[in-house]
């Protein structure tokens, strides 16, 4: 039996294409060796090993990621948090219907930044991301981008208290910003609102006599959590802009 050889050697050999073909193959997630998915080009395979190539296979260097996930309430968003939240983003959690084209690929759980940071109580779309343009969109550009929030509350509100969430609020001297708030059900409020500061939310909600219950990003910008359930997680498609 023969020494074991680099995979992207013996795809190259085995398909007629170049080496270099071969390992944009393997980083992007299209070969497997015996049913398995490899990544590593340097992977070591023996002849005995069934090597294929998975159908619709594209040879173009590795996409960068934008990752999508419905956070649930009792995680981390950081990525050293001591529950993060991405250790939820795996091949199980995908939602079904994601329909992005991208394989799952471990590189893409690397080099994350985490986007528009939900606190540990809060649910809802927590975004991370490798491409730098939406990095940009949701770090130096957030202030311009909509967020939309569902808040469960408790209390009775204040005469005119809706009327003064969406705007007569007064914090530390400066007027609030007019935003859009309006009642999803008895308990529930939505929140649409730029650039709201941590803690605003449940400050304005406590200046009319309400008490924040729990907290969940429902949008940024044009894209939603919609469809996904918590813990479930989708890639961010070519086409979709925040």
């Amino acid at each position: 039996m023969s020494e074991p050889i680099r995979l992207a050697k013996r795809l190259a050999a085995q398909q007629g294409i170049s080496r270099s073909a071969a390992e944009e193959y393997i980083a992007g997630g299209w070969v497997e060796v015996d049913g398995k998915v490899v990544e590593e080009p340097a992977f070591r395979v023996s002849d005995s090993q069934r090597v294929t190539l998975r159908q619709n296979a594209v040879a173009e260097p590795a996409q960068m990621a934008t990752l999508l996930l419905h956070k649930p309430a009792g995680y981390d968003a950081n990525l050293d948090g001591q529950k993060p939240a991405i250790k939820l983003i795996t091949p199980e959690n995908r939602v079904a219907d994601d329909h992005s084209g991208f394989n799952f690929l471990k590189r893409h759980l690397n080099g994350q930044q985490v986007l528009c940071q939900l606190g540990y109580l809060s649910s809802g779309l927590q975004v991370y991301s490798q491409d730098y343009r939406v990095q940009r969109k949701l770090g130096k550009e957030l202030a311009h981008v909509e967020q939309e929030y569902f808040i469960d509350v408790e209390g009775e509100i204040a005469e005119h208290g809706l009327k003064r969430l969406n705007h007569g609020l007064v914090h530390e001297g400066e007027a609030l910003p007019p935003c859009k708030v309006s009642w999803q059900s008895d308990h529930r409020l939505r929140f649409a609102l730029k650039n709201p500061q941590p803690g605003q939310i449940e400050w304005m909600s406590e200046q009319v006599g309400l008490q924040v219950t729990a907290m969940k990003l429902q949008r940024l910008g044009r894209i939603s959590v919609a469809g996904l359930q918590p813990g479930q997680w989708r890639y961010l498609y070519p086409d979709e802009r925040f």
